[in-house]
């Protein structure tokens, strides 16, 4: 991988500049293979989260479905309680490197946005790397979402209004998701929505350079989780496009899409240069560069003006997207 080199970057939002000053002030996040396992753990129990959805209206249940080769895993749905008759569902991929996060940590992230169109959530747990190294991940999700769109009439989904939701390492598991179902012929997805996707292991951009060492997630900590993920094939020949998105030379006839970052992040770059290649795919998609933003900032700093502004975007798309106002 290219050599670090120390080159001016853009600043942060005031506004975020003390929640990340409180980050320096504990020192430096070094990411290891012992902290996986913590790092894998829901910070509630089952039972608080779900006193938790149901104060907002929703319900969750949890079925076990195929997953690649055939081995289990869990795809988790929430809904309105109380909802009849088909609705969107949005397949929602968690972040985390692909070696950490968990695939209930993030359903109180979509509510502003997303379930205020009253969409069926799916939520797949795809198996991790470095024990489930590529493909595991990404072909854990599509078997998700065939066994999803076989099984719509059952979820209560309308299984011509799928759309794939991912951010970071999510982000690039459902591009890579809409790859294969296109590929492969399988379900119809009407969207994506790629928010900081990660889509590129060659780790050769400005901003990654720019961002090393700064920032929440960093150069190192994505490093990582590609090295996990890939191996030995990281940066090499023998990557697919289903695995690294950013790798891609032929994106026609996948589903339009949201793409989203911060101008003070390490994805900024390939994120902005995958938006370009859908454009010229001929695939309609809407980009958003945050000036300021930091990986994350959306939901960490959410009391912010531009996290704010970045939630409506995403819900005014979503809107637009299916049909419905919030």
């Amino acid at each position: 991988m290219p050599e670090t080199t120390a080159l001016p970057r853009p600043p942060f939002d005031p506004e975020f500049v003390p929640f990340l000053t409180g980050m320096d002030e504990r020192g430096r996040f070094h990411l290891t293979t012992a902290m996986l396992p913590q790092m894998r753990q829901l910070d509630m129990t089952e039972a608080q989260l779900d006193e938790g959805l149901r104060a907002r209206g929703l319900e969750r249940r949890s079925i076990t479905v195929p997953g690649h080769l055939g081995d289990p895993i869990a795809l988790a749905v929430v809904q309105r309680i109380g909802r009849t008759g088909p609705a969107a569902c949005a397949y929602a991929i968690h972040g985390g490197g692909m070696v950490f996060g968990h695939h209930l940590g993030n359903l109180d992230s979509y509510d502003e946005w997303l379930l205020v169109h009253d969409v069926v959530l799916v939520s797949p747990d795809y198996r991790l790397a470095p024990e489930h190294p590529d493909p595991y991940p990404v072909e854990d999700c599509y078997a998700g979402l065939v066994w999803t769109a076989e099984h719509a009439d059952d979820l209560g989904i309308d299984a011509e209004r799928i759309v794939l939701v991912g951010q970071s390492a999510g982000a690039g598991l459902a591009a890579g998701t809409a790859i294969l179902a296109r590929d492969r012929q399988g379900p119809g997805v009407i969207g994506q929505v790629l928010v900081s996707p990660m889509l590129d292991d060659r780790d050769a951009t400005v901003s990654a350079r720019q961002f090393d060492g700064v920032g929440v997630a960093d150069r190192e900590m994505t490093g990582f989780g590609w090295d996990a993920y890939l191996g030995d094939r990281r940066g090499g020949d023998d990557v697919s496009v289903s695995a690294a998105p950013g790798r891609a030379t032929d994106l026609a006839g996948l589903p339009p899409a949201y793409v989203d970052c911060g101008s003070a992040e390490v994805f900024r770059d390939e994120t902005v240069a995958y938006a370009s290649a859908l454009w010229a795919a001929g695939v309609p998609a809407e980009l958003h560069v945050w000036p300021g933003a930091f990986h994350g900032s959306t939901s960490m700093v959410p009391e912010a003006v531009l996290s704010q502004r970045s939630v409506r975007a995403l819900r005014e798309w979503t809107g637009r997207l299916l049909g419905t106002t919030a």
